[in-house]
C-alpha cells in the first residue's frame, strides 16, 4: 500500500494492455475507469476497438470491472450493459472504499488485481493505495479545458513511470 502518484505501468491505449501481460503478474480481474479509459465522455456507445479487446480479455481468463465516480448515470449502466461488466459507480477516487466494495463483491484480492485509468489523482492513487498494480492509459478524448489543464498537472508523474510499455 502506497500514497504514490507514480504508475506502475504506462500504455498508450488500454487496448494495449493484454491478457498475458496481465496474467503474467498474477492478475485476474482488471478494474476499468470508465470515462476517457474505456469510452469517451459523453458517450452511450462503446468504442468498436475497445469492446473487441473486453471480449478478447474475458476469452482469455481476466474478469473485467467498470469503477467509475460517476453519479446515478443511466449513460454507466448503458454502457456496462454494452461491455457486459459489472459496475461501481460513487467509487469517491481516490479514496479507496469503492476498490474494497469491487474486491469484496467479486471475492479478490489486492495481489491480483489491477486498475486501469487515465488520471493520476484519482485512478493511479486509488490503485496504489489500495495495494493493486497501478496502470495509466492516455486519455481517449479530451473536450474539457479543465482536463488538459490535469493532464498537465499529472505529466511528471506519468514521466517517472518506471514501466512505459
Amino acid at each position: 500500500m502506497s500514497f504514490s502518484l507514480i504508475p506502475d505501468y504506462s500504455f498508450r491505449s488500454i487496448c494495449e494492455v493484454t491478457p498475458e501481460f496481465l496474467l503474467s503478474r498474477g492478475v485476474a480481474l482488471l478494474l476499468l475507469d470508465l470515462d476517457n479509459t474505456i469510452a469517451p465522455y459523453g458517450t452511450v456507445v462503446p468504442p468498436e476497438d475497445i469492446a473487441a479487446w473486453a471480449k478478447n480479455m474475458k476469452r482469455n481468463g481476466i474478469e473485467l470491472f467498470i469503477i467509475t465516480n460517476n453519479r446515478g448515470s443511466n449513460r454507466v449502466e448503458s454502457l456496462a450493459s454494452a461491455f457486459k461488466m459489472n459496475y461501481i459507480m460513487k467509487a469517491h477516487k481516490p479514496f479507496v472504499s469503492g476498490i474494497s466494495r469491487a474486491l469484496e463483491q467479486l471475492g479478490k484480492k489486492p495481489g491480483e488485481t489491477a486498475l486501469a485509468g487515465d488520471q493520476v489523482y484519482t485512478d493511479i492513487l486509488a490503485a496504489n493505495c489500495a495495494g493493486l498494480l497501478s496502470i495509466i492509459v492516455e486519455p481517449i478524448k479530451i473536450r474539457n479545458p479543465m482536463l488538459n489543464l490535469r493532464y498537465w498537472l499529472e505529466a511528471p508523474f506519468r514521466a517517472m513511470c518506471p514501466n512505459k510499455l
